[in-house]
């Protein structure tokens, strides 16, 4: 078998939605890059299985600039299919305060967030308010199209000659002293940017670990230590909505912030979830009797779930890529020379996906970020810094 050495100014490894927008604004920087993507097609792992949604409303500075970014840019993106449904938090009265804390920084920050009475929030979704303080609405939170996101700014990159290699898992990393080499175990690309069938070696400077819920194996190949890891995710769909439950507009992505539980519309269905947050590692399928832990949860405020039924031809299930603190991982790796994280994010992927390629590109060649990645450097785990008895360095 031939081995095809790709030499490139950066290696991005992963072409998931975070991935392609690294790659893509890479490239517009006039640097050669590279893409190494274990599955056969772009967009196949966590981005083709996200529930979709875009918001505003977080509770640190950070995570709402890096959506208000992207989302301005989905806005104006015909393929990324913006619809502007709403998000609906449902808060109960012990979140009251911190809740209002951080609808005060979210308008800061040029978010439209009202503040909802609970008299105000049955109007746009029906439920039992008891125990509920009242909710926040933001009109501009909505759901995209991760899949034509991803597929556009893959396109885009191809067309500034960044070189894509399909079912080329990377199977070992080094760094010989001035660059990155990446090896990987098979390459079977194809079409106009990839690379053609064969075991591929790549070699760069610059390497961006964009690999998702793979990124911390990724990353124990060169003997770091990034800390992330899978956590699998259920998205349960509907039947068809019959007549009583259907309302005039679309269901909002509406939360309860006292259990967790999500819903929204999905064309004349609802899709649902609940985390499990025992639910981590690379453990495959649905885990349908969770589904009556979800249920459950449904209940105590939407009485109305009991006359839902479940098509479990339509529903999914992903991993989220989970850090400790559940924010994700941008920027340099100290004491691993062009070494950059994109990782990380916790189920946030989608929506902060635009923002992030433009950070990761100005961090490549040494701008100023856009938006002050400080907080969500490696560097704030330095608690856990040290060295395993493996050999990895422990540089959380």
């Amino acid at each position: 078998m031939s081995v095809n050495v790709l030499n490139a100014d950066a290696i991005v490894i992963g072409a998931g939605i975070v991935g392609a927008s690294c790659a893509l604004r890479l490239a517009e920087r006039g640097l050669k890059v590279v893409v190494l993507e274990r599955e056969a097609a772009p967009a196949t792992g966590s981005t083709g299985r996200s529930a979709a949604g875009v918001r505003h409303q977080f509770s640190d500075a950070v995570n709402v600039m890096l959506s208000r970014d992207s989302i301005v840019e989905y806005r104006r993106m015909p393929e990324a299919g913006y619809l502007p449904i709403g998000y609906l938090f449902y808060v109960p009265e012990p979140l009251w305060e911190p809740q209002m804390r951080a609808v005060a920084m979210q308008r800061a920050l040029g978010a439209d967030v009202d503040v909802l009475t609970p008299e105000q929030a049955v109007r746009i979704v029906p439920a039992n308010v008891e125990g509920l303080r009242g909710a926040t609405y933001c009109r501009d939170d909505g759901v995209v199209d991760p899949h034509g996101i991803c597929m556009t700014w893959v396109r885009q990159a191809r067309e500034l000659g960044v070189r894509f290699a399909f079912g080329c898992e990377v199977a070992s990393l080094q760094h010989d002293g001035s660059a990155w080499q990446a090896r990987a175990a098979s390459g079977s690309g194809s079409g106009a940017g990839s690379v053609g069938t064969g075991a591929a070696t790549a070699r760069a400077k610059l390497l961006v670990n964009a690999a998702g819920a793979w990124a911390g194996n990724v990353a124990r190949l060169a003997g770091l230590h990034v800390p992330v890891g899978p956590a699998r995710r259920m998205v349960f769909a509907t039947g068809p909505l019959d007549e009583s439950l259907r309302l005039p507009h679309p269901y909002p992505l509406t939360v309860d912030l006292g259990s967790g539980l999500w819903f929204r519309s999905e064309r004349d269905r609802l899709i649902f979830g609940l985390s499990n947050p025992q639910d981590t590692g690379f453990v495959e399928g649905i885990d349908w009797p969770w589904l009556e832990t979800t249920y459950e949860a449904s209940l105590a405020h939407f009485p109305w779930f009991e006359r839902l039924a479940v098509d479990r031809r339509a529903s999914w299930w992903g991993y989220y890529e989970d850090t400790p603190d559940h924010n994700p991982i941008l920027g340099r790796m100290p004491g691993a020379d062009g070494w950059i994280n994109a990782c990380g994010f916790s189920g946030h992927g989608v929506q902060q996906a635009a923002a992030t390629g433009r950070l990761i590109a100005q961090e490549a060649i040494g701008e100023p970020t856009a938006i002050d990645i400080g907080p969500l450097r490696i560097e704030r785990f330095a608690a856990a810094a040290g060295r395993s008895g493996s050999g990895e360095r422990l540089i959380v």
